[in-house]
């Protein structure tokens, strides 16, 4: 499956970013000096690039001011824009196991809508004939199963006469590894292509819920070669800066491969995609532009700086 970061996702990104955009444009045209590299810092700390990133780019804008490299605001975008692209680096296509089926792990702390993106994921599978089964991991609420259930019930609706998504869920208080072990038993006898994991939303200082999503992941890797092929770190884009630390825990707890940034609509900001790929080193794969269930889209680097910045130079 190739998610395509199609151009209604593009478009909702771009009007969320409008604030940001509006910062940088209004630097364009001034006399390069210490005043505009002050309003380039503050310009970029306000995106939610992070303090720390956003200092190091100005003193490399800087620098290359004093040895007269960058001349004039237009130079310092074309340099700024390049190593934003650096940072970013390619687009990340989620992995596929070698033979079906694929395991898709899902992680993150309560809120960053996590249920909601594995819906559209699902969806999204299930749109291209695909089977899918989905592991409801969460076995200490009632309403995240509940929640799971209604979504694949919704997303079955779309085409009754073929039920490509199946939920495996045990009761309440039940083992979360021995769910996600069952559901690749179901995968395999459904000859399902795609199982994605539900883990209950935990907090980074809740050691044994993070031991917890270590055995979960210990348990699929025996049952499973290669499993979880992905495990995506669920994050809300509205949060910025706050989730990182957060991020940082679940990183050392599991290897996470991905990120999905949810709710990346509803953000003025957007430059946490860039912190998070800066100081984590791991790529956002996926992304959350709406509440629909066809909100979701492959992460693309060129396009979202063109939606941060305002298009490439030969357009300002």
């Amino acid at each position: 499956m190739v998610l395509g970061f199609i151009k209604r996702a593009f478009n909702r990104i771009s009007r969320g970013l409008r604030k940001t955009r509006a910062l940088f444009s209004s630097i364009l045209g001034r006399r390069l000096g210490e005043e505009t590299l002050d309003a380039l810092e503050e310009a970029l700390i306000s995106a939610d690039c992070g303090v720390d990133l956003s200092l190091r780019l100005v003193d490399e804008v800087r620098n290359a001011y004093h040895k007269g490299d960058i001349t004039d605001t237009r130079q310092v975008f074309t340099y700024l824009r390049q190593r934003l692209l650096e940072i970013l680096g390619e687009p990340a296509p989620l992995q596929r196991a070698a033979s079906p089926p694929t395991l898709y792990l899902f992680a993150g702390v309560n809120g960053t809508g996590k249920t909601t993106s594995i819906a559209k994921l699902a969806y999204q599978f299930a749109s291209e004939g695909e089977g899918v089964v989905i592991a409801a991991c969460d076995t200490f609420r009632a309403a995240a199963i509940d929640q799971l259930r209604k979504w694949t019930d919704r997303i079955n609706s779309v085409s009754p006469k073929v039920r490509l998504v199946h939920l495996v869920a045990h009761q309440m208080g039940a083992d979360p590894a021995a769910v996600a072990y069952d559901a690749i038993n179901a995968a395999i006898a459904r000859s399902a292509k795609h199982i994605i994991v539900d883990t209950a939303g935990r907090l980074h200082t809740k050691t044994p819920l993070m031991e917890e999503l270590r055995k979960i992941v210990r348990v699929v890797s025996q049952k499973l070669p290669g499993a979880p092929h992905e495990a995506l770190l669920v994050m809300d884009a509205t949060v910025g800066q706050n989730g990182i630390a957060q991020a940082k825990k679940f990183k050392e707890a599991i290897d996470i491969t991905g990120i999905f940034l949810a709710k990346l609509d509803g953000t003025a900001k957007g430059g946490v995609v860039i912190a998070i790929r800066e100081e984590l080193g791991i790529p956002v794969k996926l992304v959350g532009v709406g509440e629909g269930l066809e909100d979701i889209a492959a992460f693309n680097p060129q396009q979202f700086v063109d939606a941060l910045l305002g298009g490439d130079e030969e357009e300002r």
